[in-house]
């Protein structure tokens, strides 16, 4: 059963700006990527986290799978996927993802995962898996992860995941670390960085991506520290996005940040030193991750001069 997230009273939300506006999705390539799913029996983080760019995703034929089940051991302030006991780990889950990416003919995937808390390696070993049955299936498919921050456990089960080689390892922020306690309340900030460090300290030759929502009532300069810390970790792309409230149990939106305030934030990122940023109202951890892999591979050829 869903736990409460928040025991502020209910307000009403702040009507969404035009240019967070989408439409319904409501095209066939959407209705052929949700049979698919639904016929191997997989979840995807682009429903059970009610992302607004569904209909384009699902469009196109990406997807994001979200492992390990639709059922989360946490309860983000944030995030609107289930929070209750989990089911047991499916163990044909890695082929069936790996069966999709082929049916899909993805050149690029992302596949990311619930909090397990209740899992002694956090469900590290599901996506060793996972990797292992891309390769095999797709051999040609790049790998993208965005992992949990596998509290307790984080050096034993990344060491695990990195030694599977993933082309981008992804662990997002969240949020700047004042509003941790309300926001990401399950989560340590420092120890988020401290995941990001090691995958760059095992591997310096995997991509490192992290992400925030702006508009859950960060100060600017907060922000740039944020920034100033995943480049310290060495994180390699940074993402920005407008949080939206799922629900109103959900923590409320504080502002809806403009296009040009976004666009100032990406500007900032890449005087820092990032290989790339991507900053807009509507940007997401997957949203064009296919493109931005490319890119991101190429702007470290032309910082390596290659």
């Amino acid at each position: 059963m869903t736990e409460p997230l928040s025991t502020e009273p209910r307000a009403p939300r702040i009507r969404k700006p035009d240019w967070i506006r989408v439409k319904a999705p409501t095209s066939t390539g959407f209705a052929e990527t949700r049979a698919l799913m639904r016929r191997l029996n997989l979840a995807t983080v682009c429903e059970e986290a009610a992302c607004p760019n569904i209909g384009e995703c699902w469009t196109k034929k990406h997807a994001t799978v979200m492992i390990l089940g639709d059922v989360c051991t946490r309860a983000c302030a944030f995030c609107n996927v289930k929070t209750g006991m989990p089911r047991a780990v499916d163990p044909k889950e890695p082929q069936h993802v790996a069966d999709a990416a082929a049916e899909m003919g993805l050149q690029h995937i992302v596949i990311t995962s619930v909090d397990r808390d209740d899992l002694p390696d956090g469900g590290a070993s599901q996506f060793v898996k996972v990797i292992e049955a891309l390769r095999r299936t797709t051999p040609s498919t790049t790998i993208e992860i965005l992992t949990p921050d596998f509290r307790n456990k984080h050096e034993a089960a990344v060491e695990a995941i990195v030694a599977a080689r993933p082309d981008v390892y992804n662990h997002n922020l969240e949020t700047v670390p004042r509003l941790y306690p309300t926001i990401r309340p399950g989560a340590r900030y420092y120890a988020s960085l401290r995941l990001l460090e090691q995958v760059k300290r095992l591997d310096p030759t995997i991509f490192t991506k992290s992400g925030i929502m702006l508009g859950l009532g960060e100060e600017r300069l907060e922000v740039h520290q944020v920034m100033d810390d995943m480049r310290s970790a060495d994180v390699d792309f940074l993402t920005m996005g407008q949080y939206l409230q799922p629900t109103p149990r959900h923590a409320k939106v504080a502002e809806f940040v403009t296009p040009q305030a976004f666009n100032a934030y990406a500007a900032i990122a890449r005087a820092k030193g990032f290989l790339l940023v991507a900053s807009s109202p509507l940007t997401r951890s997957s949203y064009h991750a296919g493109e931005d892999f490319e890119r991101l591979r190429a702007a470290r050829n032309a910082r390596l001069g290659r």
